[in-house]
């Protein structure tokens, strides 16, 4: 994995590469966000 990061650093530049990295390891806190916004707006639903 280590050559391939350097690799995609090499081709598209750090700024790009960095970004890349960051959306991937946001991307499951997003996710586990979004799906614990969807199960409140269910349980408030719910309680009328």
């Amino acid at each position: 994995m280590n050559s391939e990061i350097q690799t995609l650093i090499a081709s598209v530049g750090f700024p790009i590469a960095l970004s890349m990295y960051l959306l991937v390891r946001i991307e499951g806190k997003l996710q586990m966000l979004s799906d614990s916004i969807n199960e409140l707006s269910k349980n408030i639903i719910s309680m009328k």
